[in-house]
């Protein structure tokens, strides 16, 4: 039987990292492809016990029953303490809404603000699903240049005037795919910017937290004068990804339009997943666990840095992030990595290539993307070593063929 699919479906593929984590059941497999956190800092004892709290007492009804779509009260009340901790104060139950992981924040946002044909900027590269989620509104990615400051905001503001976007979206902190961090000068002069020609800002924050070197860098949103930035964090790679929670805060008149999307998409977000949460926030054990998850991440990138200096071509040029999950890199040689991962994957080390990651793929071309946060320091150097001689060969047989 042939089925009739909507139109809708034929801009959307499975994301690459899903399409990877197939090949993860095979335990010989170093993958460098995911943004999985750190199994040894999920919190599964402690997550464990609020678990039971919520599913006991006065809090088993509000665990299993249906619940409100901006999410519990007493939890919106936590995560405004949350937000303003980092930076981001003078919220209110009305700006700040619980949602189903990070992505979810993003759809509802394009969702309430999308059309069909709708220009949307994005920092090149960007975060390979936020394209997918914006292809299923049948919105058009136009990429800024960046520095390794921030955007380009020449560039931007050139972007601006020429496509008449309704939304920038960008990951000004340990950026996905890059790793890199804007400025606070970057992240002032952008809102400007944005303000000025009346661009809404979308702020993904799932790595903020996780710094391991150099000096915190508030988010966007806390320079955010004129109500120009929608922020949203995660508590996937510092908490749990499998809760799915997430927080959105921006002007009440979007969060109430985010809301009255979500309904139509899962009504709210799960209430025991919400109760784990808020018992963890008021616990006060957050600040403590993450800075025990630092030395962690830290030692897995040196270990990566250390690989990559060792074994990786000279023609591989990369960054050096001071927190995140990610490394970026690009060959200055005539190699096309997606067509080199199935040899990747014989040697048994998987990447994701960076054309996914940008609005014209073929800017990828020569570019990966590599994750250290889930393969200890022994397999990453083993895996980096193994694509290191797969590349080196590559271009050697590529300058031998002129």
């Amino acid at each position: 039987m042939e089925f009739n699919f909507s139109s809708r479906m034929s801009l959307m593929n499975g994301t690459a990292t899903r399409e990877i984590f197939k090949l993860l059941s095979r335990p010989e497999i170093i993958s460098f492809a995911g943004g999985l956190p750190a199994s040894e800092c999920l919190l599964t004892e402690k997550l464990a016990r609020f678990a039971a709290e919520a599913l006991s007492g006065a809090d088993a009804k509000r665990a299993l029953q249906y619940g409100t779509t901006e999410g519990f009260a007493d939890l919106r009340r936590e995560l405004i303490n949350y937000l303003d901790a980092a930076g981001i104060g003078n919220q209110t139950p009305e700006n700040v809404l619980v949602v189903s992981g990070g992505q979810q924040g993003i759809d509802l946002v394009l969702k309430s603000f999308i059309d069909k044909g709708d220009s949307v900027l994005v920092e090149n590269p960007t975060y390979l699903a936020f394209l997918q989620i914006l292809n299923s509104y049948e919105g058009i990615a136009r990429g800024v240049d960046a520095t390794d400051d921030g955007l380009d905001l020449d560039d931007l503001e050139k972007k601006i005037r020429l496509y008449g976007p309704k939304i920038l979206y960008c990951v000004p902190t340990f950026s996905n795919p890059t790793g890199k961090t804007y400025s606070a000068a970057n992240r002032r002069g952008l809102i400007e910017i944005c303000a000025r020609h009346g661009v809404i800002i979308l702020e993904d924050d799932p790595y903020g937290r996780l710094r391991f070197k150099g000096e915190h860098i508030p988010p966007l949103k806390s320079f955010d004068a004129s109500d120009t930035v929608v922020y949203v964090s995660s508590f996937s790679k510092i908490m749990s990804p499998g809760l799915r929670v997430a927080v959105a805060a921006g002007p009440k008149e979007i969060i109430r339009k985010m809301a009255i999307g979500k309904q139509g998409t899962d009504l709210h977000t799960s209430n025991l997943s919400q109760l784990i949460t808020l018992k963890y926030l008021q616990s006060g054990e957050l600040a403590a666990d993450i800075q025990k998850s630092l030395p962690i991440y830290k030692l897995r990138k040196d270990a990566m840095m250390s690989a990559i200096d060792r074994y990786m071509p000279e023609e591989f040029i990369h960054t050096d992030p001071d927190g995140g999950l990610f490394v970026w890199g690009r060959f200055n040689a005539p190699l096309n990595v997606k067509e080199l991962l199935p040899e990747a994957v014989e040697q048994n080390a998987v990447y994701i290539s960076g054309g996914v990651f940008y609005a014209d793929p073929a800017l990828g071309r020569s570019a990966i993307r590599l994750n250290y946060s889930n393969e200890s320091p022994e397999r990453i150097e083993r895996g980096i070593a193994a694509l290191g001689n797969l590349f080196k060969k590559k271009i050697a047989e590529a300058k031998r063929n002129g």
